[in-house]
Parts: structure tokens; sequence; C-alpha cells
């Protein structure tokens, strides 16, 4: 068995985040030709396309989306090791921008086992819409910016303004209460109460639209300031919501598409690409959440 090599998967992972080889080459100190070189020969290695090229940029093949996963905590692994070795334990402060649909059950426990793991590392976390991450991601407020990124095109979701790594995918799905049946979809010219996030949310937007393109009847009859609100306005049976599948909680029950609603795509959790000049830190950091939360 051959081991992969650390340097090819550094830059592999690099023209991933960027987007191209043209963008990827100065984060890792190499020539655009070296970069090519490098991937060239890690493709070689992997016996399969890792990247799909095209005057666009680059974008990971399946196989490549799998390696990118791999590679992030051998690389995370790596620099472990040699902080250890050297003495020097990962140290300073991180200010982490956190969408409020990540694993919310799981999110804390996470963000916990981290700090354990890493006790000089100061987590600063703040919780909100994904549009907000990444406005001040773009106006440095954040270190590291966590979002999530609904399908574009689909009604809700505006296009990316950021390129970045796909950390989780998951799927969408209409959720209600677990006992109580005035949260199933309307008969006949019922409309469906709707719960959701405010307005300003995405999925709030994308869902809104979504069925009225389907011209399926509904009223939004409660917008909660966050999805634990939502999370308990479905579980006292209030409506129906529109949430990503590590939102469903005790006393909530997916609610099946067959009865009339309609079927809906996956969403994906994203880490924001690394700014030109970030610190050393800020790249450990980075690297660190992605091999923990991944």
């Amino acid at each position: 068995m051959r081991p992969f090599n650390l340097e090819q998967l550094r830059t592999f992972v690099a023209v991933a985040d960027a987007g191209s080889l043209a963008a990827g080459a100065p984060q890792v100190f190499l020539s655009q030709s070296a970069v090519s070189e490098q991937l060239r020969k890690l493709e070689q290695h992997a016996g399969q396309a890792l990247l799909v090229r095209s005057k666009a940029g680059v974008a990971p093949t399946a196989a490549g989306v799998r390696l990118l996963q791999h590679a992030r905590q051998l690389l995370a692994m790596s620099e472990a090791a040699w902080l250890d070795l050297r003495g020097a334990a990962l140290q300073g402060t991180l200010r982490l921008g956190v969408t409020d649909y990540f694993r919310p059950a799981e999110v804390a426990g996470l963000l916990a086992r981290t700090q354990a793991r890493h006790p000089g590392v100061r987590l600063q976390v703040t919780v909100q819409k994904s549009g907000d991450i990444e406005a001040g991601y773009a106006r440095g407020v954040f270190d590291v910016g966590l979002t999530m990124r609904l399908p574009s095109g689909t009604g809700g979701g505006r296009a990316a303004a950021h390129r970045g790594h796909v950390l989780r995918r998951e799927p969408l799905q209409w959720m209600g209460a677990a006992a109580l049946p005035q949260a199933a979809p309307p008969v006949g010219d019922a409309p469906l109460r709707l719960l959701a996030l405010p307005d300003t949310c995405a999925l709030h937007q994308f869902t809104v639209a979504l069925l009225r393109r389907r011209r399926i009847p509904f009223a939004v009859v409660l917008a909660a300031s966050g999805v634990a609100g939502l999370q308990s306005a479905l579980a006292a049976g209030l409506g129906v919501a529109c949430l990503n599948a590590s939102a469903l909680c005790e006393g909530v029950q997916v609610v099946q598409a067959a009865r009339g609603l309609p079927a809906l795509p996956q969403a994906r959790f994203m880490v924001l690409p690394p700014r030109p000049g970030e610190s050393a830190f800020v790249q450990s950091a980075r690297q660190m959440l992605v091999a923990d939360f991944g």
C-alpha cells in the first residue's frame, strides 16, 4: 500500500477551496505549473479523476469530495503532531460564525469537545443566519464561517457570494408533530399551516417560493427567532416546517412527501474559504474545525 503524499493533498485542498489552479497556487507557494503537476500525480496515485476542469475553474468529482474529507483530517492530524512534538500547542482567539441550522442538537457538544482537545484556543462563537455570517466574514468580523447553502435557482437561496468547501450535506425534509394530527398537510382547500424563521431567512424564502410554484395554499402562522423555537412549535403541533435532517428532534416526525407536499433537495453546509493574508493560526484552526465538525 502506498500512502498519499501530504504536500499533494495540501495542494489539492488549496485548489478545491480556491476554485481554480491560479487562485490556489499562491496559497501553497507554488507556480501554477507545479500545482498542475502535483495534481496530476495525485490523480494518478488515486487512480481516478479528482477535479473537473472548466473555463469557470475546477470542482471536485464525487471521488474528489471523498478524498477532500480524508485530506483535511490528515493535514489537521499532521499539523497537530508537529505542534505536539515542538511543544507548541495551538494558541489564540478564534471568532467563529455558525448557522443556526448546523446540527442543532450536536453543535454545543462539538464545540465543547473541540475546546477540550485544544485548550489554548479561545472560541468566540456567534450563531446567526447564513447571510449575516457571510456578510460578517467579508467585513472581517469572523475568522471562520460555517453557513448553509441551498441549490441555486430553487427559489429561496440566493447565489453564493463565496466559494468554500462542503463540510456536510443534508436532505431538507417536511416536519410536523409526532403525535398531533393538526401537523398534517392540508386537506382540500385548507391552507398549510407553515412554521418558519423570519422572512429574511433563506430557507424561509426557499420554502415560500416552492409552495407558491406548486400552487399549494399556505399561511405562515409562526415565525420563530431560531431553530430551537421552531422545534418547540413543531412538537406542539402548531404546523409544518421545512428543515434540514439534523433538526429532527423529540416530538417531531418527518411528514412524507407522498401526502401532498413537494419533494425537497439537499442543503450544503459550507466552511467559507480562507482570506488572503490569513494568519497561520487561523489556517490551522480552520483545519482543526473541519476535522472536528466533518
